[in-house]
């Protein structure tokens, strides 16, 4: 099985126009290890040093870093920075039995029925109803559902940065048929979960290519976001409707859950006067 190594940088500066007395931070930013993905270092920075630090898992198995820095600041960076292999798919990954089954009877059992429901608010609609139904004709195989509905996202939504924020729900997405790769993968899990599937939202990186002839350009990848479905044999399978495809070893997977909410990059508290702030974000997946 052929695998592709990663040095990942992630850096979150933020600039406040006032003096910042205390900032607390948490956040997912250490790749998961899993049968397929190896984390094989990681180190957080930030500057200025935090009076205190730690890592934890949560119910999922992601890695939560939390910093609380009392020196006083008007900037703050927050540095990633990983080395990860990943593994392609082996040969059968798409062609495995359970894949070929009929969608409903990858409705879920044990642990996976918390995927199956529904958030809070509420996301499934009639309307999210009457966009996955193309999808789902009875008894069509659970390969062929997830393989058309990413496709039928990917060409009925535009991709267009800054058009929703992190609040934007399911429903303005709908109508406005316009969003980023979370708006994506929420829309795609709000479609299985109104069908009964199991579905988690997967926060991440996607190492991109250069074009042949070109140089990489350092610090333009970003975070990127996709879903995953739960098919009989307790397995998950990976798809992303921003780019119409089956995840392969280009994935590096930080963290999953039920919803964005669940597994951001950073968020946190600060206490200051200040009355506006400018965040930058430079994400580098490079390969090694």
């Amino acid at each position: 099985m052929s695998s592709r190594g990663y040095e990942i940088t992630h850096r979150t500066t933020y600039r406040y126009s006032d003096v910042v007395t205390s900032s607390y931070g948490r956040g997912f930013l250490i790749p998961r290890s899993s049968s397929r993905q190896r984390c094989l270092a990681h180190e957080l920075l930030i500057d200025p040093d935090p009076a205190d630090s730690s890592t934890s898992r949560d119910a999922y198995g992601n890695i939560s870093s939390y910093f609380h820095v009392t020196e006083r600041h008007r900037t703050l960076t927050v540095t990633s920075r990983a080395v990860v292999e990943v593994d392609a798919p082996p040969p059968d990954y798409y062609t495995d039995a359970a894949l070929q089954l009929p969608w409903e009877q990858a409705r879920p059992v044990g642990l996976a029925c918390e995927f199956a429901m529904d958030l809070v608010p509420p996301e499934i609609t009639d309307e999210i109803r009457a966009y996955a139904a193309p999808s789902f004709t009875p008894g069509r195989p659970l390969i062929e559902v997830v393989r058309e509905l990413t496709s039928r996202i990917y060409h009925d939504f535009t991709y267009l940065p800054g058009s929703t924020t992190v609040s934007t729900g399911v429903a303005e997405v709908l109508t406005e048929r316009e969003g980023v790769c979370q708006d994506f993968a929420r829309l795609a899990i709000a479609c299985l979960r109104a069908n009964g599937l199991a579905a988690s939202y997967v926060s991440g990186y996607l190492a991109t290519d250069p074009p042949p002839g070109k140089e990489r350009m350092v610090g333009v990848d970003a975070t990127h976001a996709w879903a995953s479905v739960w098919t009989p044999g307790d397995r998950w399978l990976a798809f992303d409707p921003t780019n119409n495809q089956l995840i392969d070893e280009r994935y590096v997977v930080v963290g999953f859950g039920r919803d964005y909410a669940d597994v951001p990059p950073l968020r946190g508290i600060i206490y200051t006067d200040s009355e506006s702030s400018v965040i930058d974000v430079a994400v580098d997946v490079a390969p090694y």
